[in-house]
């Protein structure tokens, strides 16, 4: 039945890998969406980048003679969007060994440098390779590198954890996600079956995303890193046990509690309602 869990995994999946895929262009695309250092700036500096107006709608002369303005390129964060939550991690990878090799430019930080505040994050957090992702979220709470994917689980360990969640959530008020995450990004998926407080794991990722928009202020932090590292994963799974569970999609909340490009992207990621 190896076909049948292959195909549950993919329909879980928000972010896919893009059919007849080229990682130059897409490159390309993301160096021209960029100011400074794409198309706009290049004309520039030749002077090329003058868009010639009617005399009547200037009140001063270009410097290079005749009735003409410069119009600065600006960053053109919907093609960067549509770039980068439309490719799945492995392809993101590809076209920032393709920016590196076309532009002489790592592509992580010159979007960096271009972007700010909460799209910056998320749009960054998409450029990591998954485990850098999770090692750099759990910080010097990952003591070790994932279990063994095989079908051995160490009953103990199992008890361990499932005492350890229920000691980090339902047994104190609030709850200590820095504990739970290490345990389910750590643990394999046949270990955490054995975990009776995560048979149902998509219960607890809608739980931590309604959590994290709930109330006063988001909790940007909690929101972008379920979304990201789940989103080629098992999102779609999430999406309606959220809805089932809070009567309304994940992209209507999203929609109220965040806005912009930030909501743009989120929005990207998560895909279509269940």
């Amino acid at each position: 039945m190896a076909w049948w869990k292959a195909w549950i995994e993919q329909e879980g999946v928000t972010v896919k890998s893009s059919s007849h895929f080229n990682p130059d262009p897409d490159a390309e695309t993301l160096y021209k969406a960029m100011k400074g250092i794409g198309v706009g700036s290049q004309l520039l500096s030749h002077q090329a980048a003058v868009f010639t107006l009617p005399s009547s709608t200037l009140t001063s002369a270009s410097p290079w003679g005749g009735h003409s303005r410069c119009i600065p390129a600006g960053t053109n964060e919907q093609a960067i969007i549509d770039v980068l939550t439309k490719r799945s991690n492995a392809q993101r990878q590809q076209i920032a060994k393709s920016f590196k090799a076309q532009f002489g430019k790592d592509l992580t930080e010159t979007l960096k440098s271009e972007l700010s505040g909460k799209f910056e994050r998320l749009i960054v957090a998409l450029m990591y390779l998954p485990y850098r992702y999770e090692a750099k979220e759990l910080h010097d709470a990952m003591k070790g590198s994932r279990d063994d994917v095989s079908s051995f689980v160490d009953p103990g360990l199992a008890l361990q954890d499932a005492q350890d969640l229920y000691a980090a959530g339902e047994k104190i008020r609030g709850t200590d996600e820095m504990k739970f995450i290490t345990i389910l990004c750590t643990r394999s998926a046949t270990h955490l079956l054995r975990v009776k407080c995560t048979r149902n794991l998509h219960s607890y990722f809608a739980e931590r995303l309604y959590y994290a928009m709930k109330g006063a202020g988001t909790r940007d932090g909690t929101l972008i890193r379920n979304i990201v590292s789940r989103s080629e994963i098992d999102l779609n799974l999430t999406k309606c046990h959220f809805k089932k569970m809070y009567g309304k999609t994940l992209s209507s909340m999203i929609m109220e509690d965040t806005s912009g490009d930030y909501k743009n992207a989120l929005l990207s990621l998560v895909g279509s309602d269940p």
